[in-house]
């Protein structure tokens, strides 16, 4: 039942995301800094590049992090939750969180990048567990 966690950790992530993006396309559609009609299609006006990351962040959390959740709902499921499946999903969540940071202050390209092959690889060993874990438990 554990998996909860970093799961509910990783929403939040997503949730604030969201919400700061919907918070940065407010403030800049009311001061002018972009054009309300360019969210209709998203096209036709510049979208500064402070939003163009965001949304791009944004983006970025509906993608992998989706694998997380599909492999946390079948630990919960399965009932495979250990240490080393825990320390794995709170690692890849850890991670997500600093790719985050990175991504929405500094953005160095390969700082973001490092991190984000480290979380693929927490995720494929996260993943590899469940397996194993299944095969051997039948």
């Amino acid at each position: 039942m554990e998996i909860i966690y970093p799961m509910f950790a990783m929403f939040s992530l997503t949730i604030f995301a969201v919400f700061r993006m919907a918070y940065l396309r407010y403030t800049a559609a009311k001061s002018g800094e972009i054009n309300p009609r360019y969210f209709k299609t998203y096209s036709g006006y510049d979208e500064p590049e402070h939003l163009r990351v965001m949304s791009r962040h944004v983006i970025n959390l509906y993608e992998m992090p989706l694998l997380f959740y599909v492999v946390g709902i079948l630990i919960l499921q399965t009932g495979q939750t250990g240490v080393l499946t825990l320390s794995l999903a709170w690692a890849y969540v850890g991670l997500r969180y600093i790719h985050s940071y990175i991504h929405l202050t500094s953005n160095k390209v390969m700082h973001r990048f490092r991190v984000f092959v480290l979380g693929c690889f927490a995720l494929i060993a996260l993943w590899l567990t469940l397996i194993i874990r299944l095969m051997t438990a039948a």
